[in-house]
């Protein structure tokens, strides 16, 4: 009979290829639907008038090769940076650890954590260019189910694969460098694990901010020149920056999505092992306690595999009306399946009880507590999921409040907007904060780690739905830009409407899971650098260092908001420039097309540029501050940029989204009604608010996840190169 305590491995590997093996067959339903516009299949065949299926597939091209270009201009960069950070973490490390093969391992670890990430990124991005146009196609037949299902399937690719490449590659090096060190050398082991993590995160920056940048500078500048100045709707093929505006939907809300979790994945495991490798009691009760975390994932993706069946299959989607409710299940049947999961996987692989050396002391820990610690983060995403839902989504009171304030004009709007997200940080923030208090108290820091593991395992089903919203988005550009019937476009932008929800769920989740990593990683770089007594914020250096650090987000997302203006103004001169230069692209029955290569351009070379200084901010922070004033001036750093972070995060994606949603709730409404619909003012007034909210929810907001984590993920590799330098006291021998 199997036991899962004797073999482990076999376990995890066994999930994630079966994850892989789903992916792939989701991948084969999506691509068996043929690039050929709904009624032409007989056209084609037999050698007639296909000129809606040329149109589809010059558009999904253009798509394409944009994405391709950019993704590989991006990626260029990013290998660059994975060599010469390679050999920083190398001879950092090396100095730290006194041992040139730790940095070696290190560095290892690193590498494979941002291949990884880069891969994931740009699978993500390929299988949502790939479907985007078959939803399209989907949307053309009666009912909603083939639209659906193509577009929740894409997501499905990518959860599936993400996950399952994230756990195979990780234990994969974990049982390569177990091949080198002994038992007694597993805290050492797992301290160079943490590369893993820090890989995929410093990939993450640049494919967040990198991604955002680009979709943001383009949407921005066609909302402004195409809906506001021009009053041509959106994704019309005669605006300039269309093509741009798609691609960047892939480039920034699959791939750097991707990218963003996968690193969350990566650093909350590399956190909870490191803790784990300092537990005698854990360490001698055998590989399978040790590796506990990772199981827990490998179930996960079984949990995630079986539920994603009810909304293609055993509970469809027929109406409109069914479609946020297909989403919404999904997620919270997960979460209701994971939690008994969690307690089977806890009781068979734990000892019945085991010492943890904390930062505020010994805890004997159980597998029950230990398990609690994993379902308050599993219950807590989706309660922050639901959260964010009813704060972004126009079948709630607070979004229509948002729709309604824009009858008085767009400041109005504004200040509505503002509001609705500073009052979506409330609760998310108490549910955090008891996910803190409850898992510190029954498991210490490796409680903390576990939560965030338990908040992550449902990440298959997760980025599922995360990944349907712009697959969905792009079809509906599509349908526009084909000028496929009205009808089409109607179903698309209704599955559009429920992605643009499930976007902010995802985001919402992204930015909880993002707060207890950084919390579980500050915990591991505490318990590695051996502080038993807690830290004192309230000593000078300590406190300094707290507002700092509070400070970050800010500078960091003047960084970014920046960045998408500048890029923008150059998009609105571009398409201003292209309309007086062909007057004739501003009449509807035109047949001429602009030069959709020089937006591509533009929004290429502004997100390759405006990238790295906020990349260099997050990263050279905790390097120049543990390197000149030692190590609780990190800690200050950490504690400040966390707290600060995770409120700025969730208010700006809250704020984004719901003016978003206004604006769609407008569009909804007839000429003769409250709202008067498409093209009215108050329209006008909701697209202002709908453009300033772009950078929030798409750029500035969801990037400020990765400033918490890799701040800390930096802090945790770097941690004994900091001890180094005078005793972890830093240059200036401040402390």
């Amino acid at each position: 009979m199997f036991e899962l305590s004797d073999h482990p491995t076999a376990f995890i590997v066994a999930c994630a290829v079966i994850g892989l093996i789903f992916a792939f067959s989701q991948f084969a339903l999506i691509d068996s639907v043929k690039l050929v516009s709904h009624g032409e299949e007989d056209a084609l065949v037999n050698g007639g008038n296909t000129v809606q299926t040329k149109k589809l597939i010059e558009i999904y091209q253009a798509i394409k090769d944009g994405a391709d270009a950019f993704l590989n201009a991006e990626y260029t960069i990013c290998l660059i940076f994975v060599i010469v950070f390679g050999c920083i973490v190398f001879f950092l490390i090396s100095i730290g650890q006194g041992s040139w093969l730790q940095g070696m391992f290190t560095t290892i670890s690193f590498t494979f954590g941002a291949l990884t990430s880069i891969l994931s990124g740009w699978i993500g991005m390929k299988v949502a260019v790939h479907s985007n146009v078959r939803t399209t196609i989907g949307a053309q037949k009666g009912g909603f189910k083939d639209a659906f299902n193509v577009a929740f399937r894409a997501g499905g690719v990518m959860g599936f694969t993400l996950t399952s490449m994230a756990i195979l590659v990780l234990c994969g090096t974990l049982f390569l460098f177990s091949l080198y060190f002994k038992e007694s050398e597993y805290a050492i082991m797992m301290d160079c694990i943490s590369g893993y993590g820090l890989g995929g995160s410093s990939i993450a920056m640049f494919g967040r901010v990198g991604g955002g940048i680009y979709t943001k500078a383009a949407d921005v500048g066609a909302d402004l020149v195409g809906k506001v100045v021009h009053g041509i709707p959106e994704d019309d093929p005669r605006n300039p920056a269309t093509i741009a505006d798609n691609v960047g939907d892939n480039v920034g809300d699959v791939a750097g999505m991707g990218a963003d979790l996968f690193g969350s994945y990566a650093e909350s495991t590399c956190a909870a092992l490191v803790i784990a490798a300092t537990c005698p009691d854990l360490v001698s009760h055998g590989w399978a306690a040790l590796v506990f975390p990772i199981i827990v994932s490998s179930g996960g993706i079984l949990i995630c595999l079986i539920t994603s069946f009810i909304a293609t299959n055993i509970r469809p989607v027929k109406e409109e009306k069914d479609i946020e409710m297909a989403l919404k299940l999904q997620l919270i049947i997960t979460t209701i399946l994971m939690v008994p999961a969690t307690f089977y996987i806890s009781g068979k692989v734990l000892p019945s009880d085991f010492v943890i050396f904390g930062v505020s002391g010994t805890v004997t820990a159980t597998p029950q507590g230990a398990a609690t610690c994993i379902s308050c983060g599993v219950v807590g995403g989706l309660l922050i999921g639901l959260i964010t839902e009813y704060y972004t989504s126009h079948s709630y009171a607070p979004v229509r409040e948002v729709a309604l304030s824009c009858k008085t004009g767009s400041a109005t709007n504004i200040i509505y907007g503002l509001s609705l997200g500073y009052k979506s940080v409330i609760i998310p923030v108490f549910i955090l904060a008891a996910i803190i208090y409850t898992s510190f108290d029954l498991c210490e820091t490796y409680g903390v780690s576990l939560a965030a593991i338990g908040m992550l395992s449902t990440l298959a089903t997760g980025l599922t739905i995360d990944a349907y919203g712009p697959v969905c988005d792009n079809a509906g550009g599509i349908a526009e830009m084909a000028q496929l019937p009205s009808s089409v476009r109607e179903k698309t932008d209704a599955l559009d409407a429920a992605g643009n929800t499930t976007a902010a769920v995802g985001k919402g989740f992204a930015i909880g899971s993002a707060a207890l990593v950084s919390l579980a990683l500050y915990g591991a770089f505490v318990t590695r650098l051996g502080i038993t007594e807690g830290i004192n914020i309230l000593e000078p250096l300590t406190f300094a260092f707290l507002v700092i650090g509070a400070m970050l987000p800010y500078w960091f997302s003047a960084m970014t908001m920046k960045a998408v203006g500048t890029a923008a103004m150059e998009m609105v001169h571009e398409v201003e420039e292209q309309f007086k230069a062909n007057p004739s692209l501003l009449n509807e029955d035109t047949t001429e097309r602009p030069d959709y290569q020089r937006c591509i351009a533009i929004s290429t070379r502004a997100a390759l540029k405006y990238m790295l200084p906020p990349g260099a901010l997050v990263m050279l922070a905790p390097l120049i501050t543990g390197t000149f004033f030692g190590v609780y001036a990190v800690c200050g750093l950490l504690t400040g940029g966390m707290a600060s972070g995770v409120q700025v995060a969730i208010s700006m994606s809250n704020t984004g989204g719901a003016w978003d949603n206004a604006k769609k709730y407008i569009e909804k409404a007839t000429p003769d009604s409250d709202l008067q619909g498409k093209g009215s003012d108050i329209h006008k007034a909701a697209v202002v608010g709908d453009t300033v909210g772009d950078p929030l929810k798409d750029t500035s907001g969801p990037s400020l996840n990765i400033l918490m984590k890799l701040m800390a993920i930096i802090s945790l590799v770097f941690a004994e190169y900091f001890l180094a330098i005078r005793d972890g006291r830093g240059l200036f021998n401040l402390a």
